[in-house]
């Protein structure tokens, strides 16, 4: 029986994106051994999008009110990388990585999987 997730975050500087999720997002964590930190996600759900082109897997963290999560994510220290869009879906923006990646961060206006 399928019990979880696990995303993977590829990262050219794993240990400052990794101590970003635990220091400035707050996510709790365990050490699988030699420093290697897994990272709770909050609840989560799957959307499965149609692609012509390549494929591939995106991290998006939900929150019930975007303008309030920027401004303290912000006060953080966090950089955000696109300017907030709105979409039929939801409110969408995306926030840098210190290894240089990017998350995307939106708040729904569709009903959620995770009040199932």
């Amino acid at each position: 029986m399928i019990m979880g997730s696990h995303v993977i975050v590829y990262s050219r500087d794993p240990e400052a994106d990794r101590a970003f999720f635990v220091n400035v997002l707050g996510q709790p964590h365990v050490d699988a051994g030699g420093g290697w930190l897994i990272i709770k996600l909050p609840t989560a759900e799957l959307a499965v999008h149609p692609s012509d082109g390549p494929t591939g897997h995106e991290l998006y963290f939900i929150c019930d009110d975007l303008k309030a999560t920027i401004s303290e994510l912000q006060a953080k220290g966090v950089d955000f990388t696109h300017d907030v869009s709105e979409e039929r879906w939801g409110r969408l923006t995306r926030f840098r990585l210190p290894g240089g990646g990017e998350v995307g961060m939106y708040e729904p206006r569709h009903p959620l999987a995770i009040d199932l």
